[in-house]
């Protein structure tokens, strides 16, 4: 569903990029090629198909997104988790850390230890 989705979108882009195109944005565009006033679709026409066209393609576009983020397709079990979400998971609480001893072995040469007080 979503690889369809996806080449809807794709199609209805270029057919918006190319609707788009062909519009003047002075008023001109395709419909400057029509001046003839006994043709079935004239300039008033035209201008209402291109502006409906975009519109239309639009709300499409919008319409197509919304739709395809809504159905990505989601992977079950843990690969769907994050590394952040993982990492919170294995966390060690700081409180249940052993205590490592203060004093250095008596065994240890080098470095100074503390000596027992009689």
């Amino acid at each position: 569903m979503y690889y369809a989705l996806s080449v809807l979108i794709l199609i209805v882009c270029v057919l918006l990029g190319l609707i788009v195109l062909v519009q003047n944005s002075k008023g001109g565009g395709l419909a400057a090629n029509f001046s003839a006033s006994n043709q079935i679709m004239g300039v008033r026409k035209t201008n209402d198909f291109l502006e409906k066209a975009t519109w239309s393609l639009a709300i499409a576009l919008l319409v197509l997104c919304l739709a395809a983020s809504l159905s990505i397709p989601n992977s079950s079990g843990l690969a769907n988790r994050s590394a952040i979400e993982e990492q919170i998971q294995n966390a060690v609480d700081p409180t249940e850390i052993p205590q490592m001893p203060v004093n250095a072995p008596s065994g240890q040469t080098g470095g100074t230890t503390q000596t027992p007080q009689q």
